[in-house]
């Protein structure tokens, strides 16, 4: 059961507060003034707190600035209680960085509605997401599912790639952010020696080329489709706008840049240095756990595999061959197919 914190020098109006919660199955903690709202706060970590702006003693601004600076609960969602006649400082607050506000007088399906996106909201972005394209993309999508990224997917343009078309090309600059509805796709670089290393790849329902329009930066590798595929165009600035709406939002994924750019030196590392058995059962697992299908199958072709690795096609196709004589894998119609994922898995340690 959610708890909120309830800051208000008005006791009518705490009580009222508490009551609309509880009937909504919260648990209520209130406090007479901001003094005494910091104090609870820091003691019984609220799940969400409510706050008059005007009071004695300390008033909401100060108690927002104190919890934010405090770790346990610089990120804990802040909604503003205010009077008409203060509506015009509420910019201060939310500069802050209060959550949303709520105008007095409201009714209670207003103040329901409030506390639970907020708390929907922070649910979201609390949750532990992968550093890489994946994990992007499952915030992309948790966020507009919910509505807190105004992201209306239904009015862009969908277009159709056929294989091997370039969806864009290294050193360009972006200019949408691509949500790919049927196909596969993969990112690559070039390597100064000619070669190519692919660096991800993409099935339905992910988002491509998010850190290219977070970074303001051309792009640092190219996306070539592997199977025809249809993919939605997102406009940069309909992305970015809807982002930077919201700084906690902005703050997360700002986190999972970090994350990428950390996980993608350490696998360059695993390139360099790893023993090739370890490289192309750590690949196998890798596109096994993306393009994942009821058979094990792995229907990409041995030279993409071996520009995953890292390789030449042959020292892959020398490996693979390894790995089914020792039952690891098998080829059904030239696919390969996983039949011992758990002893493939062990490789890696």
């Amino acid at each position: 059961m959610p708890k909120i914190l309830i800051v208000d020098d008005h006791e009518d109006i705490r009580e009222n507060i508490a009551e609309i919660l509880m009937l909504a199955g919260y648990e209520s903690i209130t406090a007479e003034n901001g003094r005494r709202g910091v104090e609870l706060a820091t003691k019984e970590k609220p799940d969400l707190i409510i706050c008059d702006i005007m009071m004695p003693e300390l008033d909401g601004y100060g108690v927002l600035h104190l919890l934010r600076k405090n770790e346990d609960t610089a990120f804990t969602p802040f909604i503003f209680l205010s009077a008409k006649t203060e509506r015009s400082d509420l910019r201060k607050g939310m500069d802050m960085g209060a959550d949303d506000y709520i105008t007095k007088p409201f009714d209670d399906i207003e103040l329901l509605n409030a506390v639970e996106t907020r708390l929907k909201k922070f649910s979201i972005l609390q949750a532990k997401y992968s550093a890489d394209d994946k994990g992007a993309s499952d915030l992309i999508k948790k966020l507009n599912g919910s509505g807190l990224l105004d992201m209306q997917l239904s009015k862009y343009d969908t277009d159709n790639f056929s294989k091997k078309q370039v969806l864009y090309a290294e050193g360009k600059r972006p200019k949408y952010l691509y949500l790919l509805q049927s196909g596969k796709i993969k990112t690559f670089r070039i390597h100064e020696d000619g070669k190519e290393y692919i660096t991800n790849l993409y099935t339905k329902d992910d988002f491509i080329g998010y850190l290219p329009l977070l970074e303001n930066k051309m792009y640092d590798e190219t996306a070539e489709v592997l199977e025809e595929a249809e993919v939605l165009m997102i406009p940069k600035d309909d992305f970015l706008e809807a982002i930077y709406h919201d700084m906690n939002i902005a703050s997360k994924f700002i986190k999972l840049i970090a994350q990428n750019v950390q996980d993608k030196e350490e696998r360059l590392m695993q390139l360099a240095y790893g023993s090739l058995r370890k490289r192309v059962a750590k690949a196998l697992i890798d596109i096994h756990a993306k393009f994942n299908n009821a058979h094990n199958a792995i229907n990409i072709s041995r030279e993409d595999i071996a520009q995953y690795v890292g390789t030449a096609t042959e020292s892959l196709i020398r490996t693979l061959s390894d790995f089914k004589a020792e039952k690891l894998i098998e080829t059904v119609e030239g696919k390969i197919r996983i039949t011992n994922l758990p002893k493939l898995q062990n490789l890696l340690y």
